[in-house]
């Protein structure tokens, strides 16, 4: 079943130096972008991270130093992969707890501001995991009837993800064929950052997931603990959380200044 878009929709992979959204760094990004109309674009860039690879990383994916030490830095790819995503809504097979939080703290290093969280996410693998509860390969074979050849290459994990969205929306009936709701069924919780280290209650209020405060209210903590904001940004939290603990704290000194 071909899917049902209001605005074009971007499958990524990301393949990476490892897996902490702060620290680690893109060596190869591969989109398809999918357009209302059906017109396809796909893409795969090699990526310098300026940083070493891990030899248990190239393992995973194949991508040694010497394979990226003449590639573009993600800084001097930063503008076209934002034009990529210009008015996009995104997708990936477990893209909401890394591929979009480490794509979107990327783009910040780069001074590229997109206001990512206007977008939809699709989780491929959330819908997998809540209908099936398998890996990437296992849900290839499982919906595709194909067996993935070419695993951890971030071009062959994005089209067999595009593949077994489509595949979802033939097998499960009940699996709405609109992004919006797609992007509810795939989201665990509503976080107000990438990292889920905020969220929102059912009211609105914005309220942290973790530590000492969890559950309590952000603007809160920051009235009755301005220490706590301190140690957040001079802390190892994503950037894309510092910002979002910023704007918090501006809205709400601009609000006590109004009073």
């Amino acid at each position: 079943m071909n899917l049902n878009l209001k605005n074009p929709i971007v499958f990524f992979d990301l393949e990476t130096t490892g897996i902490n959204i702060v620290t680690d760094r893109i060596v190869e990004i591969s989109y398809l972008k999918i357009y209302p109309n059906g017109k396809e674009e796909s893409e795969t860039y090699r990526i310098n991270p300026t940083i070493p690879i891990p030899a248990e990383s190239t393992a995973i994916h194949g991508i040694t130093d010497d394979d990226i030490k003449n590639a573009p830095t993600f800084s001097e790819l930063a503008k076209n992969l934002a034009k990529v995503l210009e008015g996009a809504d995104l997708a990936g097979f477990n893209s909401n707890k890394f591929d979009i939080p480490l794509l979107a703290e990327e783009l910040l290093r780069a001074d590229i501001d997109i206001d990512l969280k206007k977008r939809k996410f699709i989780d491929v693998q959330v819908i997998f995991h809540k209908k099936e509860q398998r890996t990437l390969s296992a849900a290839y074979q499982f919906y595709c009837q194909k067996e993935l050849t070419d695993a951890h290459s971030a071009e062959a994990d994005t089209r067999a993800t595009y593949e077994i969205l489509k595949s979802q929306l033939d097998h499960y009936s009940d699996l709405p064929n609109n992004v919006d709701e797609l992007s509810k069924f795939s989201s665990h919780t509503n976080s107000v950052d990438f990292a889920g280290r905020i969220v929102c209650d059912d009211k609105g209020v914005e309220r942290f997931n973790f530590g000492k405060y969890k559950g309590l209210s952000v603007e809160e903590i920051f009235e009755k603990d301005p220490a706590y904001y301190a140690w957040m940004m001079n802390n190892e939290f994503p950037l894309y959380t510092k910002k979002v603990l910023t704007t918090i704290k501006l809205r709400s000194a601009f609000a006590q200044n109004k009073k």
